[in-house]
């Protein structure tokens, strides 16, 4: 998922990333689009009027018009972070096609919420370059196919030593830590959020490294055949086969099985590799996770009891 945008165009940017994400989930002709807008301050704040009528005007200039095509859901935290909290649960329970976030507060509690709909989240990195930030609710991968949970892409300008400086929002806010640039993609940079630094720097101080949860599996991401899901009962549209298992593993002393489906853990949805990896963090270690299956075409209730993640040498 990426979002390019041009210095000193603020108003059009600002469109094109409330619009790239409808246009990116599958087309069905004559919908009503629903944006939702979560602002972290009060409705009569000057500063935050202009920011919402930058929003509607750079949507009409792109095709996008509230009462024909669009619909923009508002709510407004007027700085009260408990009640930011309550909206954004209120907006994704409306399932918009994208949500818009003002502040960090209001962003992360979006994120939290929801794991499947595109975050747009307005920053700037440095007084001339505009900055956005897009698919907070989706990680990315390096290299070694290793999960970066929480990165966020943007294109506010990153040189070379600048790694390790503060990504900051438009109100001050620290929102991650710049760590690195495609050097040809047009700018795009990547930061490790400011949520992501805090829990590592926690573990650091806990137990001088990052835990992580290890059951033993190889697995991949598959879709659910219709025909499963209705006999089953379920409704997620996809989830994580179990292609081998490790000897003497948590998943082998658990019972799990070369061709079991992983649902859940823990109650959690798991729709994917990237899932899986992120639920088994360091607090799994040692205690028991319920890990709901399916195998031969029903459902199964097991457990797992995860030892910690072996560190590389």
């Amino acid at each position: 998922m990426a979002i390019l945008i041009r210095r000193r165009e603020f108003i059009t940017a600002l469109g094109s990333a409330a619009t790239w994400p409808l246009a990116a989930r599958a087309q069905q002709p004559g919908r009503m689009r629903l944006v939702a807008v979560l602002m972290g301050y009060a409705e009569n704040d000057p500063a935050v009027q202009s920011e919402v009528a930058t929003v509607r005007g750079a949507l009409a200039k792109l095709g996008w018009t509230e009462g024909s095509n669009l619909r923009i859901e508002l709510r407004w935290g007027a700085g009260n972070a408990d009640k930011v909290r309550t909206f954004a649960k209120e907006l994704v329970d409306l399932r918009p096609d994208v949500i818009l976030g003002q502040t960090t507060v209001g962003t992360d509690a979006l994120a939290r919420e929801t794991k499947t709909i595109p975050i747009v989240f307005v920053t700037v990195g440095d007084p001339i370059a505009s900055g956005f930030t897009t698919s907070l609710a989706r990680p990315s991968g390096n290299s070694s196919g290793r999960l970066i949970d929480d990165v966020i892409q943007t294109d506010a300008a990153l040189n070379p030593g600048n790694s390790g400086g503060p990504l900051v929002s438009s109100h001050g806010e620290v929102v991650g830590i710049n760590t690195a640039i495609i050097m040809g993609a047009q700018g795009i940079c990547f930061a490790v959020a400011s949520n992501t630094a805090n829990f590592v720097l926690g573990e650091l101080v806990r137990h001088g490294r990052v835990r992580r949860a290890y059951i033993g599996v190889a697995a991949q991401q598959i879709r659910v055949p219709r025909r499963l899901r209705y006999a089953a009962e379920i409704t997620q549209p996809s989830a994580v086969m179990i292609a081998t298992i490790e000897a003497g593993s948590p998943a082998a002393r658990g019972d799990l099985r070369a061709g079991d489906i992983i649902l859940a853990l823990d109650g959690v949805a798991v729709t994917g590799a990237d899932d899986l990896i992120r639920l088994l963090a360091g607090e799994k270690i040692g205690r028991t996770v319920a890990v709901d299956v399916l195998r031969s075409g029903s459902r199964h209730a097991l457990s797992v009891v995860p030892d910690e993640r072996a560190r590389r040498r």
